[in-house]
Protein backbone atom coordinates (compact mmCIF):
# COMPACT_ATOMS: atom_id res chain seq x y z
CA UNK A 1 0.00 0.00 0.00
CA UNK A 2 1.24 3.60 -0.78
CA UNK A 3 1.32 5.94 2.30
CA UNK A 4 -0.52 8.75 1.93
CA UNK A 5 1.40 12.10 1.72
CA UNK A 6 0.54 15.49 2.28
CA UNK A 7 -0.76 17.52 -0.20
CA UNK A 8 1.62 19.45 -2.37
CA UNK A 9 0.87 22.43 -0.93
CA UNK A 10 2.23 21.82 2.25
CA UNK A 11 5.51 20.65 0.86
CA UNK A 12 9.20 22.31 0.06
CA UNK A 13 9.37 26.34 0.29
CA UNK A 14 7.18 29.32 0.87
CA UNK A 15 7.81 32.57 0.19
CA UNK A 16 6.11 35.80 1.84
CA UNK A 17 6.71 38.88 0.14
CA UNK A 18 6.32 42.19 2.11
CA UNK A 19 6.06 45.83 0.92
CA UNK A 20 6.59 48.93 3.72
CA UNK A 21 7.58 51.21 5.54
CA UNK A 22 11.47 50.90 7.03
CA UNK A 23 11.09 53.54 10.60
CA UNK A 24 14.55 53.46 10.80
CA UNK A 25 15.90 57.49 12.34
CA UNK A 26 19.72 57.47 12.67
CA UNK A 27 22.37 54.90 13.73
CA UNK A 28 22.59 54.34 16.71
CA UNK A 29 18.64 54.48 16.97
CA UNK A 30 17.34 51.50 15.06
CA UNK A 31 14.31 49.89 15.68
CA UNK A 32 14.32 46.04 17.03
CA UNK A 33 10.14 45.33 17.04
CA UNK A 34 9.50 47.08 14.04
CA UNK A 35 9.72 45.18 10.25
CA UNK A 36 11.68 44.83 8.77
CA UNK A 37 14.66 45.33 11.82
CA UNK A 38 12.33 42.46 13.75
CA UNK A 39 12.73 40.19 10.37
CA UNK A 40 16.97 40.59 10.22
CA UNK A 41 16.72 39.95 13.98
CA UNK A 42 14.80 36.77 13.46
CA UNK A 43 17.48 35.36 11.51
CA UNK A 44 20.06 33.49 13.50
CA UNK A 45 22.76 30.99 11.83
CA UNK A 46 23.75 32.83 8.99
CA UNK A 47 25.99 31.52 6.46
CA UNK A 48 26.17 34.20 3.71
CA UNK A 49 25.55 37.38 2.79
CA UNK A 50 25.30 39.08 -0.48
CA UNK A 51 24.60 42.58 -1.02
CA UNK A 52 23.85 44.12 -4.81
CA UNK A 53 24.01 48.08 -5.33
CA UNK A 54 25.29 50.04 -8.31
CA UNK A 55 28.59 50.10 -9.35
CA UNK A 56 29.33 53.45 -8.52
CA UNK A 57 28.33 53.55 -4.74
CA UNK A 58 30.42 50.13 -3.87
CA UNK A 59 33.97 52.09 -2.99
CA UNK A 60 31.91 54.61 -1.11
CA UNK A 61 30.42 51.38 1.46
CA UNK A 62 33.30 49.37 1.56
CA UNK A 63 35.57 52.75 3.05
CA UNK A 64 32.67 53.16 5.76
CA UNK A 65 32.48 49.50 6.29
CA UNK A 66 35.79 49.76 7.11
CA UNK A 67 35.88 52.65 9.34
CA UNK A 68 32.86 51.93 11.32
CA UNK A 69 31.94 47.80 11.01
CA UNK A 70 34.95 45.18 10.71
CA UNK A 71 34.63 42.00 8.78
CA UNK A 72 32.77 39.16 11.35
CA UNK A 73 34.97 36.79 12.83
CA UNK A 74 34.37 33.74 13.89
CA UNK A 75 35.58 30.33 15.89
CA UNK A 76 35.59 26.49 15.09
CA UNK A 77 35.97 24.68 18.57
CA UNK A 78 35.62 21.26 19.71
CA UNK A 79 34.03 20.55 22.49
CA UNK A 80 31.27 18.60 24.59
CA UNK A 81 27.66 19.95 25.76
CA UNK A 82 29.29 19.52 29.36
CA UNK A 83 32.11 21.71 28.95
CA UNK A 84 29.86 24.51 27.57
CA UNK A 85 28.06 24.42 30.87
CA UNK A 86 30.29 24.51 33.24
CA UNK A 87 33.47 27.00 34.00
CA UNK A 88 34.29 30.57 32.99
CA UNK A 89 33.06 29.36 29.59
CA UNK A 90 29.44 29.25 31.19
CA UNK A 91 29.66 32.25 33.36
CA UNK A 92 31.59 34.50 30.55
CA UNK A 93 29.80 33.50 27.38
CA UNK A 94 26.40 32.06 27.95
CA UNK A 95 25.18 34.01 32.02
CA UNK A 96 26.87 37.63 30.94
CA UNK A 97 27.47 37.02 27.43
CA UNK A 98 25.98 36.43 24.37
CA UNK A 99 27.04 34.17 21.86
CA UNK A 100 25.39 31.67 19.28
CA UNK A 101 26.79 28.28 18.20
CA UNK A 102 25.93 25.75 15.94
CA UNK A 103 26.51 22.00 16.46
CA UNK A 104 27.61 19.85 13.31
CA UNK A 105 24.58 17.69 12.15
CA UNK A 106 21.34 17.36 10.83
CA UNK A 107 17.61 17.65 12.41
CA UNK A 108 16.91 15.00 10.55
CA UNK A 109 19.26 12.55 11.16
CA UNK A 110 22.08 13.37 13.67
CA UNK A 111 21.80 14.72 17.37
CA UNK A 112 22.07 18.31 16.79
CA UNK A 113 22.72 21.73 19.10
CA UNK A 114 22.04 25.30 18.31
CA UNK A 115 22.52 28.01 21.15
CA UNK A 116 21.00 31.08 20.44
CA UNK A 117 20.08 34.43 23.12
CA UNK A 118 21.38 31.78 25.82
CA UNK A 119 18.62 29.01 24.39
CA UNK A 120 20.08 25.87 24.61
CA UNK A 121 18.25 23.55 22.01
CA UNK A 122 18.83 19.77 21.22
CA UNK A 123 17.27 17.83 18.13
CA UNK A 124 17.54 14.08 19.72
CA UNK A 125 16.73 10.99 18.42
CA UNK A 126 14.21 8.56 20.09
CA UNK A 127 17.40 6.61 21.80
CA UNK A 128 19.22 9.57 23.29
CA UNK A 129 15.81 11.53 24.71
CA UNK A 130 14.58 8.60 26.48
CA UNK A 131 18.06 7.77 27.44
CA UNK A 132 18.74 11.55 28.80
CA UNK A 133 15.49 11.36 30.74
CA UNK A 134 14.56 14.87 29.26
CA UNK A 135 11.46 16.86 28.89
CA UNK A 136 10.92 17.59 24.89
CA UNK A 137 8.42 17.68 22.52
CA UNK A 138 8.06 15.57 19.49
CA UNK A 139 9.62 17.32 16.57
CA UNK A 140 8.82 16.68 12.57
CA UNK A 141 6.66 14.11 11.22
CA UNK A 142 5.38 11.30 12.80
CA UNK A 143 4.46 7.50 11.28
CA UNK A 144 5.85 8.84 7.92
CA UNK A 145 7.57 5.48 6.34
CA UNK A 146 11.31 5.73 6.31
CA UNK A 147 10.77 8.82 8.87
CA UNK A 148 11.73 8.42 12.11
CA UNK A 149 10.03 10.48 15.34
CA UNK A 150 12.75 13.02 16.82
CA UNK A 151 12.29 15.12 19.69
CA UNK A 152 13.18 18.34 20.76
CA UNK A 153 14.77 19.73 23.85
CA UNK A 154 15.11 23.68 24.90
CA UNK A 155 16.75 25.17 28.13
CA UNK A 156 16.64 28.44 28.50
CA UNK A 157 20.54 28.75 30.42
CA UNK A 158 20.01 32.55 31.28
CA UNK A 159 16.60 31.58 33.64
CA UNK A 160 17.89 32.16 37.21
CA UNK A 161 17.04 28.51 38.02
CA UNK A 162 19.60 27.44 35.62
CA UNK A 163 22.75 27.03 38.46
CA UNK A 164 24.72 24.01 39.62
CA UNK A 165 23.08 22.80 42.73
CA UNK A 166 19.30 23.53 41.34
CA UNK A 167 16.96 20.33 40.32
CA UNK A 168 16.54 21.23 36.61
CA UNK A 169 20.06 22.70 35.91
CA UNK A 170 21.85 19.31 37.53
CA UNK A 171 19.09 17.01 35.35
CA UNK A 172 20.43 18.46 32.24
CA UNK A 173 24.46 18.31 33.29
CA UNK A 174 23.84 15.04 34.15
CA UNK A 175 22.16 13.92 30.85
CA UNK A 176 25.29 15.76 29.15
CA UNK A 177 27.69 13.51 31.18
CA UNK A 178 26.27 10.23 30.88
CA UNK A 179 24.50 10.51 27.31
CA UNK A 180 24.98 13.35 25.62
CA UNK A 181 28.42 13.09 26.07
CA UNK A 182 30.35 13.26 22.24
CA UNK A 183 32.54 15.81 21.31
CA UNK A 184 31.25 17.67 18.49
CA UNK A 185 32.64 20.64 15.87
CA UNK A 186 31.28 23.54 16.64
CA UNK A 187 31.01 27.13 14.74
CA UNK A 188 31.43 29.94 17.52
CA UNK A 189 30.26 33.29 17.32
CA UNK A 190 30.53 36.43 19.76
CA UNK A 191 27.94 39.10 19.48
CA UNK A 192 29.62 41.17 22.27
CA UNK A 193 32.23 43.15 20.53
CA UNK A 194 34.32 43.20 23.98
CA UNK A 195 36.13 39.50 24.92
CA UNK A 196 36.50 38.16 28.51
CA UNK A 197 40.43 38.51 29.69
CA UNK A 198 41.45 35.63 30.04
CA UNK A 199 39.08 34.01 27.19
CA UNK A 200 37.74 31.00 28.09
CA UNK A 201 37.68 29.50 24.54
CA UNK A 202 41.23 29.54 24.49
CA UNK A 203 41.41 26.44 26.52
CA UNK A 204 39.37 24.69 23.72
CA UNK A 205 41.95 25.60 21.17
CA UNK A 206 39.96 27.31 18.64
CA UNK A 207 40.39 28.15 15.37
CA UNK A 208 39.57 31.79 14.15
CA UNK A 209 38.35 33.07 11.14
CA UNK A 210 37.52 36.36 8.97
CA UNK A 211 34.95 36.41 6.87
CA UNK A 212 36.65 39.25 4.59
CA UNK A 213 34.05 40.49 1.43
CA UNK A 214 34.86 39.04 -1.53
CA UNK A 215 33.87 41.71 -4.23
CA UNK A 216 32.76 41.48 -7.89
CA UNK A 217 32.60 44.60 -9.66
CA UNK A 218 31.49 45.95 -12.92
CA UNK A 219 28.91 43.44 -13.34
CA UNK A 220 26.99 44.30 -17.19
CA UNK A 221 23.35 43.97 -16.69
CA UNK A 222 20.11 44.82 -18.61
CA UNK A 223 19.06 47.96 -16.15
CA UNK A 224 16.04 47.82 -14.67
CA UNK A 225 14.58 49.93 -12.40
CA UNK A 226 14.37 48.14 -9.50
CA UNK A 227 10.98 48.23 -7.11
CA UNK A 228 6.94 47.89 -7.84
CA UNK A 229 4.98 49.90 -10.40
CA UNK A 230 3.88 53.00 -8.76
CA UNK A 231 0.27 52.32 -10.62
CA UNK A 232 0.02 48.73 -8.64
CA UNK A 233 0.91 50.02 -5.75
CA UNK A 234 -2.11 53.00 -6.19
CA UNK A 235 -5.01 50.50 -7.24
CA UNK A 236 -3.77 47.57 -4.77
CA UNK A 237 -3.55 45.26 -7.73
CA UNK A 238 -2.48 42.30 -5.83
CA UNK A 239 -2.24 39.89 -8.50
CA UNK A 240 -0.26 42.72 -10.41
CA UNK A 241 1.85 42.83 -7.10
CA UNK A 242 2.80 39.23 -7.03
CA UNK A 243 3.78 39.12 -10.79
CA UNK A 244 6.94 41.87 -10.03
CA UNK A 245 7.70 40.85 -7.02
CA UNK A 246 8.45 37.29 -8.16
CA UNK A 247 9.92 38.65 -11.48
CA UNK A 248 12.18 40.96 -9.44
CA UNK A 249 12.96 38.42 -6.83
CA UNK A 250 14.04 36.30 -9.70
CA UNK A 251 16.47 39.11 -11.31
CA UNK A 252 18.17 39.90 -8.03
CA UNK A 253 18.90 36.23 -7.62
CA UNK A 254 20.58 35.76 -11.02
CA UNK A 255 22.63 38.47 -10.54
CA UNK A 256 23.93 36.75 -7.28
CA UNK A 257 24.58 33.58 -9.15
CA UNK A 258 26.06 36.14 -11.86
CA UNK A 259 24.18 34.05 -14.30
CA UNK A 260 24.90 34.93 -17.99
CA UNK A 261 21.03 35.41 -18.59
CA UNK A 262 20.85 39.19 -16.94
CA UNK A 263 24.33 40.01 -18.54
CA UNK A 264 23.71 43.06 -21.08
CA UNK A 265 25.79 40.66 -23.68
CA UNK A 266 23.74 37.43 -23.28
CA UNK A 267 22.74 36.29 -26.43
CA UNK A 268 21.41 32.76 -26.02
CA UNK A 269 18.63 31.37 -28.49
CA UNK A 270 14.96 31.84 -26.72
CA UNK A 271 14.39 28.46 -27.65
CA UNK A 272 17.19 27.43 -25.05
CA UNK A 273 16.48 29.49 -22.10
CA UNK A 274 13.23 31.28 -21.97
CA UNK A 275 14.14 33.77 -19.15
CA UNK A 276 13.76 37.70 -20.32
CA UNK A 277 14.00 40.45 -17.56
CA UNK A 278 11.22 41.78 -15.54
CA UNK A 279 10.40 45.04 -17.77
CA UNK A 280 11.88 46.45 -20.67
CA UNK A 281 15.36 46.96 -20.19
CA UNK A 282 16.37 50.44 -20.03
CA UNK A 283 20.16 50.51 -21.42
CA UNK A 284 22.96 48.82 -19.84
CA UNK A 285 23.37 49.40 -16.11
CA UNK A 286 27.23 48.33 -14.02
CA UNK A 287 26.42 46.89 -10.68
CA UNK A 288 28.74 45.75 -7.84
CA UNK A 289 28.14 42.06 -5.60
CA UNK A 290 29.83 41.89 -2.21
CA UNK A 291 29.63 38.87 -0.53
CA UNK A 292 30.47 37.67 3.06
CA UNK A 293 30.41 33.71 3.69
CA UNK A 294 31.07 32.60 7.05
CA UNK A 295 29.02 32.01 10.22
CA UNK A 296 27.71 35.65 10.56
CA UNK A 297 25.22 36.83 13.16
CA UNK A 298 22.00 39.03 12.93
CA UNK A 299 23.63 41.73 14.65
CA UNK A 300 26.07 41.99 12.40
CA UNK A 301 23.63 41.85 9.54
CA UNK A 302 21.14 44.40 11.10
CA UNK A 303 24.61 46.96 11.22
CA UNK A 304 24.85 46.40 7.59
CA UNK A 305 21.86 47.50 6.92
CA UNK A 306 21.93 50.63 8.82
CA UNK A 307 25.20 51.28 6.84
CA UNK A 308 23.38 51.55 3.73
CA UNK A 309 20.71 53.18 4.71
CA UNK A 310 22.92 56.51 5.79
CA UNK A 311 22.62 59.20 4.28
CA UNK A 312 25.62 58.39 1.26
CA UNK A 313 22.95 55.71 0.05
CA UNK A 314 19.74 57.19 0.75
CA UNK A 315 19.03 58.56 -3.17
CA UNK A 316 20.42 54.80 -4.78
CA UNK A 317 18.41 51.32 -4.68
CA UNK A 318 20.19 48.38 -3.10
CA UNK A 319 19.63 44.98 -2.18
CA UNK A 320 20.91 42.57 0.93
CA UNK A 321 20.59 38.92 1.16
CA UNK A 322 20.89 36.62 4.13
CA UNK A 323 21.01 32.62 3.85
CA UNK A 324 20.66 30.53 6.38
CA UNK A 325 22.78 27.35 7.16
CA UNK A 326 20.44 24.42 5.80
CA UNK A 327 18.90 22.01 9.37
CA UNK A 328 15.87 21.27 8.02
CA UNK A 329 14.10 22.53 10.57
CA UNK A 330 10.05 23.26 8.71
CA UNK A 331 9.17 26.53 8.83
CA UNK A 332 12.62 28.03 9.56
CA UNK A 333 13.33 31.28 7.25
CA UNK A 334 16.30 29.73 5.16
CA UNK A 335 16.83 33.04 3.32
CA UNK A 336 15.73 36.64 3.47
CA UNK A 337 15.95 39.04 0.89
CA UNK A 338 15.79 43.04 1.16
CA UNK A 339 15.29 45.59 -0.55
CA UNK A 340 15.57 49.70 -0.84
CA UNK A 341 14.18 51.53 -4.47
CA UNK A 342 15.75 54.33 -5.31
CA UNK A 343 12.48 56.05 -6.03
CA UNK A 344 11.24 55.71 -2.07
CA UNK A 345 14.09 56.01 0.14
CA UNK A 346 11.86 54.99 3.28
CA UNK A 347 10.12 51.90 1.53
CA UNK A 348 11.05 48.66 1.21
CA UNK A 349 10.14 45.25 -0.58
CA UNK A 350 11.31 41.81 1.38
CA UNK A 351 11.24 38.20 0.13
CA UNK A 352 11.14 35.55 3.22
CA UNK A 353 11.94 32.23 2.00
CA UNK A 354 10.53 29.35 4.61
CA UNK A 355 11.26 25.94 4.48
CA UNK A 356 7.99 23.38 5.46
CA UNK A 357 9.42 19.91 5.21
Amino acid sequence: MVPKMPPAAYQGTRCFVTYGSMGYTQRGQIPYNSKPWSDLMGLDFIQKVDVIMPHELANALLRKLEEEQPAPRFHRVFMTLQQILEGEFFTEYIKKGNVLMLSEGITTVDNMFTLKEGILTMYLDKKSYEEAGLTGRPHGSEGRQGIKQRWVVSYDLRCPSMLHGKKGFDRLRYACKEVLNKPYTWLFCSIDKSTPSPDPLQQHHPTGFTSSPSIAKDLSVRAVIPGISPDILHEGDRAGFEIEACELYEWLSLIRLQSPRVSSTDSIDSFLARYDTPQQPEGVAKVCKITWQGFIGPHWLRELVATLLTASFQRSWFAVSATQFSRNVSGSCNELTLLKAAENPNQYLSWRIESTK
